[in-house]
């Protein structure tokens, strides 16, 4: 695949909807072409501890921060008509789709491929198919694991591997 958006969303809380921060690495041509991140306010707007401590972002950050509607009239001219890839689309593709519903906004039926699903059928070997551990075999080094951007990144490589 020559074409696609890597996407990758934090969250808040437990909530699908409470997306606190997104990362989008446009691919065209098979070379990176542009990056987005931003901070979102989330909805429901209350972090838990577990999530704090997994991406180390908190209500303070978040605050000043965008709503999502704001934030994907931003990131939708970027991402076009393409496919979107996701290590483990079900949470991001979940995330998307709650959010849009939260806000009463039309979802679009993006078009959803999965680095997670496809590095279990080419890197059989893995111990785990963990985003750093497809990532180091696919040669990426993932330095800020659970940073929206960094992960969205290392998605992108991993899809140009593989997909």
């Amino acid at each position: 695949m020559e074409n696609f958006a890597a996407i990758d969303f934090e969250t808040a809380n437990f909530e699908r909807s409470s997306v606190c921060s997104v990362g989008v690495v446009v691919v065209r041509d098979g070379e990176i072409a542009d990056t987005f991140y931003s901070l979102i306010q989330p909805e429901p707007n209350y972090y838990n501890y577990r999530c704090r401590m997994v991406h180390g972002l908190s209500r303070s950050d978040t605050d000043c921060a965008p709503v999502f509607p704001e934030v994907w009239s931003r990131i939708e001219p970027l991402i076009g008509g393409l496919p979107l890839v996701a290590h483990n689309k079900s949470f991001d593709e979940g995330c998307l789709k709650a959010v849009f519903r939260i806000y009463g906004m039309d979802y679009p039926d993006y078009e959803f491929y999965d680095t997670l699903a496809r590095s279990r059928r080419v890197f059989r070997y893995l111990d785990n198919h963990q985003l750093q551990t497809v990532a180091a075999e696919c040669g990426y080094n993932l330095a800020a694991h659970h940073h929206a951007l960094a992960d969205a990144e290392a998605c992108a490589w991993i899809a140009r591997e593989i997909l």
